[in-house]
């Protein structure tokens, strides 16, 4: 019996073997691929078998022919059209026809703990997918969104490692961190400069308070969702590298005057200001040294990805690999970043699945001095980098007096600051289902990170200002340890068909510590940069001060979502935030939302008409709030520094000071937010159209007012709730996606947004705040916020002409300071003399408008990317005109337009500019900032798929990219683009309270702009 048993046993096997062998011999699949409506073939349609890499496209007659088994699955997808699967089932000839599918409205989107479908969203939410971030050269991925999606303004910095600047609709709040809130694979986050940007599935953006308002605590400026590439169930390992390589170059560099020229305008000013000539033949000048090209440089960058994904019946996993190494413009500086990324989903049971995902991050920056760009505007031509005998050139050899005394390359050469990241950010999650209905869900999530940032200043002379009779070591160190939990229960049912009903219920804890430390030691000895230690320097001078501070949060929070028929939507949230910098009643914040929608492409009514694929009118309400504070707000901070010592008797006392004054008490500063808006579809979804207008109230906004220095505090300053703001805008988005019986498939979308920003009121009520410091002694302040108008609007004089001879001064309203050559300020009260109150209104530095054109086109291998982005309705600042304290350079643009006599000019001053009549803020200084660029271009080449078959390589795509190539504007400095002034780590490092959005549009000090160019090659296994 055993041995007949034991035959059959094998018999049985060979037979199932031989039925496998025979089931999975590849057989040669044909077929048409066309519309069910219309019956035209369709080129260009993905073929593939499931489960499996192996893929190929209609031809441009819609025919494919693919090997597959007799087995198999095809899976036939194109956009705009349902995904359709087909088994082979021996067949030897398919034929497929197609159905258009509503794609925007099956669409689902990331929303906050969680996912809807778009046509269900009554919020307004933007997506954009990955893909569409990488074929930017942009090392940050929030760079890579400007002019993707409407309402949203990015401000990009030219510092490599640098976060760009990125405003929601508009300022939300004042103080503290401006950033939105970053929500990576459910960990919140202040900054995204840790990501890889090609590890990213797709990004969202909610915009309005309803869609924000689940995230309370910290939504006030907007919410930003990243979900990260994870594996798929069932799916083959698939390996991907991308890598490109190329170089970045300054755009509209701005042109300096030359020896000769500013040796001229340096007699001028020096005769102007009755002394004697300092060049006694400025023509045998030259050139003299371009300190531009002395110091800039065409910077390398090169970027490197590697994914690993993949997955079985249960479980997934994907691990990536990314090194990035960018130079910067200024020739010593460069930023490395090693990135390291792992996640892995199991299905322990049905009911039951875990994960977890782990990034790590370290980089590590060789920096430049913060005034290196003031420097090369400012240094004279006519001192040489180097004298014959190699020391370097020195302005006081040449008697140019102060200002421009300084040898940037002495600068440059003497600055040793090198700074280091390392950060570990993660989550681990467990996701339980059960009784058919309920899912729970808990995750703990945590960010562990280390800023250091070294300063070593060395015993040196270069010039008689650049120099250092003891060396100095600096260094500075913040480490971050944050932790969040999370706890949601979701109930979902549908009743009856009709009814589809989604509760969610959470609980959350989070706990933000940080620890800094500062030490300072002068006359370390150096051999090398390895071998810096404060122990080495000097016992008797060391310095040592920290810091530490610990905020804790406690929320919880509910959101129920219900749709009637498909027709009739609604979304109402609450969440209960409790923060540890707020006391008593105020300890807990409570932030509700509701919205609605109404499908009418889903009415009755609706059925019969042709024009509209899909309609949805949608409208929300919500609250948001801020709790960007410091650590204990309403205490006062003694301050006790090395300067402050005395010494009584022979004794040294400790002297204390008072930090700065503190409010009684400190409230919750709330968003209070209204959407209403709809969205379209038209010819079977291939022109969408979305569009919202919104009103947004920034409640009891919280920053710092100026105080009397008399009162004697160090920050001259006092933090409380302060002003209300308003923004109102609109938005407009529209997409067209399309196919060409010729194999072309495209699509052109654009956005443009429309914002106007206003100080409702302010606790200094009809009493302006001036800020906005441009940079010189006399202490002229360029900005102006009060009730009514724009937060930090420019404020100062307007001109009205030059000053030609002193009949032209005589006639004319008196005016302190006049002179011939000088600015002519209006007499707007007509009292017949220039004061203060002829001061008004000159500029707004809030962007009125932001818009993008976006677009994609793919003929047979080739495909091209084309982005357009810009910015109008705003104004600049240019402070470097009249950043000026003596000698320094000027422009070629002034050198040309400025008075140098009766009748020359009338509309640029004499060289000097720098007085005090002159640098007062008027509307000289005040140019548009509207810019239209050509973001990006990428073209792309794909090798066919029988080249690939060959190598058993399923993609291998070259690519050529330039980003910012072209830029069209009319300031006259390197860009208009003026962001937040670019700061190394040492600087975040000290970062103290600073009221930074009421000194927007000054550019003092910005890093110039410049476009990238590179080729690339992605390449998948």
């Amino acid at each position: 019996m055993k041995t007949i048993f034991t035959r059959f046993s094998v018999l049985s096997l060979l037979c199932l073997l031989l039925f496998n062998v025979a089931s999975a011999q590849n057989i040669n699949v044909k077929g048409l691929v066309s519309d069910s409506q219309d019956k035209t073939t369709l080129p260009s349609v993905s073929v593939t078998i499931k489960g499996s890499t192996t893929g190929i496209q209609t031809d441009a007659n819609g025919v494919f022919t693919i090997s597959a088994p007799a087995n198999a699955i095809l899976v036939f997808t194109y956009i705009g059209y349902t995904t359709q699967e087909v088994p082979v089932n021996n067949q030897t000839t398919i034929n497929v026809a197609m159905v258009s599918s509503s794609q925007q409205l099956e669409q689902v989107v990331v929303v906050g703990y969680g996912t809807q479908r778009k046509i269900d969203v009554t919020g307004s939410v933007a997506s954009v997918k990955g893909e569409e971030l990488s074929k930017q050269a942009s090392q940050n991925p929030v760079s890579a969104l400007q002019g993707k999606i409407a309402g949203v303004s990015i401000t990009n910095s030219g510092s490599p490692g640098s976060a760009p600047q990125i405003r929601i609709r508009g300022l939300g709040t004042i103080f503290g961190n401006q950033a939105p809130l970053y929500v990576v694979d459910g960990v919140w986050y202040s900054d995204i400069n840790f990501l890889n940007p090609a590890d990213i599935e797709t990004l969202s953006v909610l915009k309005d308070a309803s869609a924000q308002s689940i995230y309370g605590i910290r939504a006030a400026n907007g919410v930003v969702l990243v979900t990260t590439k994870k594996g798929k169930i069932g799916a083959p390992t698939v390996i991907n590298y991308d890598a490109y390589a190329g170089f970045q170059k300054v755009t509209n560099q701005v042109k300096m005057a030359d020896a000769s020229e500013y040796a001229t305008l340096t007699n001028e000013l020096s005769t102007q200001n009755g002394g004697a000539p300092v060049f006694t033949n400025p023509a045998s000048l030259g050139k003299g040294t371009d300190w531009y090209d002395q110091i800039l440089q065409n910077a390398f960058v090169m970027n490197h990805s590697l994914s690993v994904t993949g997955g079985s019946d249960k479980s997934t996993y994907n691990i990536s690999l990314g090194y990035l190494d960018q130079d910067g413009i200024v020739k010593t500086n460069n930023y490395k970043r090693y990135t390291a990324r792992v996640s892995n989903d199991i299905q322990i049971f049905k009911n039951l699945k875990v994960g977890y995902n782990v990034t790590g991050v370290a980089t590590k920056s060789k920096d430049i001095p913060l005034t290196i760009f003031h420097q090369l505007y400012s240094a004279s031509p006519t001192v040489p980098v180097f004298n014959p005998d190699g020391s370097y050139g020195d302005p006081n050899d040449q008697h140019l007096g102060d200002g421009a005394n300084f040898n940037p390359q002495a600068t440059l050469d003497f600055f040793n600051q090198t700074s280091k990241e390392y950060r570990a950010t993660g989550n681990i999650y467990a996701e339980l289902k059960f009784l058919k209905h309920f899912t729970f869900r808990t995750s703990v999530g945590g960010e562990f990170g280390q800023l250091e940032a070294r300063t070593y200043a060395p015993v040196y002379y270069a010039t008689f200002a650049q120099q250092a009779e003891n060396s100095t070591l600096d260094l500075k160190r913040v480490e971050t340890r944050n932790w969040i939990i999370e706890n949601t229960l979701t109930y979902q049912n549908t009743f009856k068909e009709d009814h589809n009903l989604t509760v969610l219920l959470g609980q959350s804890a989070q706990s933000n510590r940080s620890y800094a430390i500062n030490a300072t030691a002068r006359d370390v000895p150096y051999n090398s940069d390895a071998d810096l230690y404060l122990r080495l320097g000097n016992v008797d001078d060391r310095y040592v001060d920290d810091q530490a501070s610990l905020i804790k949060f406690a929320s919880y929070f509910a959101r129920v979502n219900y749709a009637f028929k498909n027709k009739y939507l609604l979304n109402a949230s609450i969440r209960a935030d409790g923060a540890s910098q707020f006391y008593g009643n105020e300890t807990y914040g409570y932030f509700p939302s509701v919205g609605a929608g109404w499908v009418l492409t889903n009415e009755d009514f609706m059925k019969n008409q042709t024009l509209f694929s899909n309609l949805k009118i949608r409208g929300s309400y919500g609250i948001v709030g801020n709790a960007s504070v410091p650590v204990n707000p309403t205490q006062a901070l003694i301050a006790q520094t090395a300067n402050l010592a005395a010494i009584y008797n022979n004794v040294l006392y400790t002297g204390a000071s008072r930090n700065t004054l503190v409010p009684p008490s400190i409230v919750w500063e709330k968003g209070i937010g209204a959407n209403a808006g709809f969205e379209a579809g038209f010819l079977t979804n291939r022109l969408s159209v979305e569009g919202d207008f919104y009103t947004r109230k920034t409640s009891r906004a919280i920053f710092a007012l100026p105080i009397l220095g008399s009162l004697g505090t160090i920050d001259n300053q006092i933090l409380g709730n302060q002003a209300d703001l308003q923004n109102r805008g609109v938005e407009l988005s529209a997409t067209w996606s399309d196919k060409t019986g010729g194999g072309l498939t495209y699509s052109v979308s654009g956005n443009i947004g429309y914002n106007a920003n206003k100080v409702l009121n302010v606790s200094t009520g009809s009493n302006p705040i001036y800020s906005g410091s441009t940079g010189i002694t006399n202490g002229y302040l360029a900005t102006r916020t009060v009730a009514g108008d724009p937060i930090g609007q420019f404020y100062g004089y307007k001109t009205a002409g030059i000053f030609q001879d002193a009949a032209d001064i005589a006639a004319s309203p008196a005016q302190s300071g006049a002179a011939a050559g000088g600015f002519k300020y209006q007499d707007l009260n007509g009292d017949g003399k220039i004061t203060s109150l002829d001061r008004t209104v000159i500029g707004n530095p809030n962007p009125k408008y932001t818009y993008g054109v976006n677009t994609n086109f793919a003929y047979k291998n080739f495909d091209l990317a084309l982005d357009f982005q810009g910015v109008a309705g705003v104004d600049v600042y240019n402070a470097n005109l009249a950043y000026r304290f003596g000698n320094e350079n000027f422009t070629k643009d002034f050198v040309d337009n400025r008075w140098h006599g009766a009748g020359t000019s009338n509309t640029y001053p004499s060289t000097s500019i720098g007085s005090s009549a002159n640098s007062a803020p008027n509307s000289f200084y005040v140019s548009s900032g509207s810019y239209f660029r050509v973001r990006n271009a990428q073209l792309g080449y794909t090798l066919p798929k029988t080249i690939l078959t060959k190598w058993k390589i399923q993609k291998i795509r070259f690519y050529a990219n330039a980003q910012n190539a072209i830029n069209i504007f009319g300031y006259k400095g390197f860009s208009p683009e003026v962001g937040p002034v670019p700061v190394n780590a040492a600087e975040k490092i000290s970062n103290t309270l600073s009221n930074t959005t009421l000194n927007g549009g000054l550019d003092a000090n910005v890093y110039p702009l410049y476009a990238t160019y590179n080729f690339g090659v992605n390449l998948t296994f």
